[in-house]
């Protein structure tokens, strides 16, 4: 059977309808995000030339620690030169001096040269070469020493740093720029989401459950703005990144390039197939966890049936068959996605490994520099973490389209009709109190009528009394009443005005609600009380809460009106039918409903209940809807519901001696 508490991964039924929703609704910060998006680019534009200049420095570096071999071989093309020149010179005569970079070279340091680059062989290893170049001559070595060139090396470095910082400092301000869109769309969404609560008809809130209201109005909006500060932006440059490192390696080095791809996709490849076998075991553990959590709420809340009737053995069962269940699909999805991680390390690995070879091999064969195997090390992490930044992006694009699908789903229910048009106000001032209901008809929808055919008239201070078992349409005639349903035929009239006629608001100023389920929010008793009215003295709190019969117990609260209180069972019941009827006093208007407000209470709190909701008629046309028939006894009418139809009326005397539906419901209640 379904469980509560489900949770699996969700998907959006149209991703390409949801994302275009998404962007209209981002327009009113087009500029901003077209700016982060530029400079996300920039910034991955950026990362990708930075390698290219970092082996420009490497080997101005690397160049100058070791022995310029160029020179070596100037030097030995002008001796050789010398040489041939003066293939006559006797044994006692020396050779002509030459000069090399303004560096004057003896005939016997020539002489010297040519013996000690005699023992320089090549492939040489570089110890024992550059153990033989210390033996040349002073004058040579001169000319040949390692320099570092600071000049150049300067602005090598200076134009990294500037690449580095530019980088840094683009990705720093798209991403407050990012941040500051998505909360301000994460705040426009519930600022439209508020709006539009309060022009919903009540039919959605009767169909739908207040969890999935409350989720779409949380749990979405901030999936929808945690998700989207970074990802579209990373998404863009990502996919640069990616595309512009493939770019810079092949006009770098074609062949270090093709070894790092070609070593880094096989890898992906088989990572790729391991995500596919993985993610069927992850959809299928977050199915078995709601399942088990499910079954937990189950038991738990239902822990005193489980034990009275012995139950636990049969609960242990099949907590231990799901729990194994998700035990199976929690290893397998933990360890596939365990090992994940080593393979990218891997791969990374791999890649390094393979450009350090090939690259090497490039280097003894004068194709390459040692700068540019720098530069692949880190064209390797380029090119490998933008691909799974790219995958993960695109998973949380669907969960952004699928959380803004739900929003969007609950924007575009049917609202309130406009009552721009409507022009009548019935003031309070005004207002006698007399009620008429004319053949009202109402139903949910075409196949479902609740109210058939509706008729009584209510004049001004009657109490009035609505009875009847449970779906005979008591509670939805209230509603119809406070407008909060569209009627289907007929009208309702009050005090001369057709309901059609007047406004939402202004009927609503006109009654006191006294519901079933009390509602107290967290704040002090005076809030509480004065709720969404103004200009209420303390003196008249009190004369009210005294008139009620709740004055002692807010005198015993810390703070009296002003001590903190929650809706929670640190205040009886009662009490708490009791501040809501205070509630009611303070607003004092001329309609009064109550809705069931005594079946919740026991006997004794009932009378303290009923005394005060009494005195809370007193001079008000009143309309009780009530299951416990001793509590309108003394109800001006009573209107008996049966199947959306008045099947009797009268006072309670009356409606006992006809001995009809009424009668039986009342002896119902006292039977023994």
């Amino acid at each position: 059977m379904p469980r509560h508490g489900m949770n699996v991964a969700e998907k959006s039924k149209d991703f390409k309808g949801s994302m275009i929703r998404i962007f209209k609704g981002l327009d009113n910060w087009r500029y901003l995000m077209i700016l982060s998006v530029i400079l996300a680019l920039f910034a991955a534009v950026l990362s990708t030339i930075a390698p290219n200049k970092l082996a420009d420095l490497t080997d101005a570096i690397s160049d100058g620690i070791k022995p310029n071999t160029k020179k070596i071989e100037v030097i030995a093309k002008e001796i050789t030169q010398n040489v041939e020149q003066n293939y006559k010179v006797t044994a006692s005569q020396d050779l002509a001096p030459i000069e090399v970079d303004g560096v004057e070279i003896s005939g016997k340091d020539q002489l010297a040269f040519l013996s000690i680059m005699q023992n320089v062989k090549e492939g040489q290893d570089n110890e024992e070469m550059i153990k033989e170049l210390d033996q040349l001559p002073k004058s040579i070595q001169s000319i040949i020493e390692p320099k570092m060139n600071q000049k150049e090396l300067k602005k090598r470095a200076i134009i990294l740093g500037i690449i580095y910082l530019l980088n840094s400092l683009f990705g720093y301000i798209q991403g407050i720029l990012m941040a500051y869109v998505a909360s301000s769309y994460s705040k426009k969404l519930r600022k439209d989401i508020s709006e539009k609560i309060n022009i919903l008809p009540l039919k959605y809130f009767d169909s739908h459950e207040t969890g999935d209201v409350l989720s779409r109005v949380t749990n979405d909006v901030d999936t929808i703005g945690i998700n989207m500060s970074n990802n579209i932006t990373s998404l863009v440059a990502n996919i640069t990144l990616f595309i512009g490192s493939i770019i810079m390696m092949f006009v770098t080095n074609w062949i270090m390039a093709l070894t790092a791809i070609l070593s880094s996709i096989l890898g992906f490849i088989f990572s790729f197939f391991l995500l596919k076998i993985s993610q069927k075991y992850f959809v299928q553990r977050q199915k078995e966890l709601g399942n088990l959590n499910g079954h937990i709420e189950e038991i738990y809340s239902g822990h005193n049936v489980v034990k009275a009737y012995n139950g636990e053995e049969e609960a242990i069962e099949e907590f231990d068959k799901i729990n194994d269940k998700l035990y199976t699909c929690n290893r397998m999805s933990q360890f596939l996605s365990g090992i994940m991680q080593p393979i990218m390390g891997f791969i990374g690995n791999f890649g390094y490994v393979a450009v350090c070879v090939v690259g090497a091999i490039l280097v003894m064969n004068n194709m390459t520099t040692f700068g540019t195997i720098v530069a692949f090390m880190i064209y390797i992490r380029l090119f490998t973490n933008p691909l799974s930044r790219i995958a993960q992006s695109l998973t949380t694009m669907q969960s952004i389209a699928a959380a803004a699908e739900r929003v969007y789903e609950f924007m575009d229910e049917e609202e309130l009709k406009n009552e721009d048009h409507l022009k009548e106000e019935l003031k309070k001032k005004d207002a006698v109190g007399n009620i008429e209901f004319n053949h009202v008809k109402f139903g949910y929808d075409e196949n479902r009528t609740i109210i058939n055919d509706f008729s009584a008239k209510v004049h001004a201070g009657e109490k009035i009394a609505i009875v009847g078992p449970t779906g005979a349409g008591k509670t939805t005639m209230v509603n119809l009443l406070m407008k909060f349903y569209e009627i289907k035929d007929g009208d309702i009239v009050i005090d001369g005005k057709s309901i059609h006629d007047l406004k939402r608001n202004n009927i609503h100023n006109l009654f006191i609600m006294v519901l079933q389920d009390t509602w107290l929010f967290e704040g002090t008793v005076r809030e509480n009380l004065i709720f969404n009215k103004e200009n209420v003295s303390d003196e008249r709190l009190w004369e009210i809460c005294k008139t009620v019969g709740i004055d002692h117990f807010i005198k015993t609260l810390p703070g009296g009106l002003d001590a903190k209180i929650e809706d929670n069972d640190s205040i009886s019941s009662g009490q708490k039918q009791l501040l809501t009827i205070a509630r009611g006093m303070v607003e004092d208007e001329p309609f009064l409903i109550l809705d069931e407000a005594t079946s919740n209470v026991d006997t004794r709190t009932e009378e303290l209940v009923q005394k005060a909701m009494d005195k809370l008629t007193v001079g008000r046309t009143s309309f009780i809807i009530a299951h416990r028939l001793s509590t309108i006894k003394n109800a001006n009418l009573i209107l008996v519901m049966k199947e959306g139809n008045i099947v009797e009326q009268g006072t309670h005397e009356e409606l006992l001696k006809k001995k009809g539906f009424y009668a039986d419901l009342y002896n119902s209640q006292f039977q023994k």
